[in-house]
């Protein structure tokens, strides 16, 4: 497949926080006045998770859709790899970091494979990884400049006298919104990769059987 692209992924990111900004902004909105709550945290942030898999589908974003039942659905599965997780990129950053950066990029789109192909955790960990393989650069630039412009921006609004506060205040909220955008641009690039690894890992299966 054709690699994650940094000008084209930026562009779509842009386009589709643009064609979903409302929604997007309610979604913000709602999950920071709510990620503070003990236990609902858990569901609005599996809840934000299905919302950038819906995207990658072309649904229709509703923010309230991160408060649903479903989402409180398989906690043990998701505290088994955010645990596994944790304790990788733990014992990778004694090594100076660099390995925790590497495998942080690397293991990025666990979570919402396992939540979209319904494997488990550890199949997550490894296809995320696969996914991943020879993209890391790309992801991390796309991450740095999308960053980078957003400081830049939040910083020259913030200068204005008297009214800066509020610009850096809503700018900082439709750049959460811009990044929830670009997340959903790159996931769905991954997840067409890995549906193409699991058929692949499906046919070998039968070949083997059929032997």
């Amino acid at each position: 497949m054709k690699k994650l692209a940094l000008v084209e992924t930026l562009a779509e990111g842009c386009t589709l926080a643009v064609a979903n900004v409302i929604p997007l902004i309610l979604t913000v909105i709602l999950y920071i006045l709510t990620c503070w709550v003990p236990y609902l945290n858990v569901g609005t942030t599996i809840g934000l998770m299905r919302l950038i898999i819906d995207m990658t589908k072309g649904k229709v974003i509703d923010p309230l859709s991160i408060f649903q039942k479903e989402n409180f659905s398989g906690l043990g599965d998701f505290f088994l790899l955010i645990g596994l997780m944790s304790i990788g990129l733990a014992v990778a950053a004694c090594f100076m970091f660099v390995p925790a950066i590497i495998m942080g990029i690397a293991w990025n789109y666990a979570l919402y494979l396992m939540i979209e192909k319904k494997i488990s955790p550890f199949k997550a960990i490894s296809l995320s990884e696969k996914v991943t393989n020879g993209e890391k650069w790309n992801i991390f630039f796309i991450y740095l400049v999308a960053t980078i412009a957003v400081i830049l921006v939040i910083a020259v609004f913030a200068s204005i006298p008297k009214v800066g506060g509020i610009f850096a205040l809503l700018l900082s909220i439709l750049a959460c919104a811009l990044f929830v955008a670009i997340e959903a641009v790159m996931y769905r690039h991954f997840s067409e990769k890995a549906d193409l690894l699991l058929e692949g890992e499906c046919v070998q299966a039968h070949v083997q059987a059929a032997e």
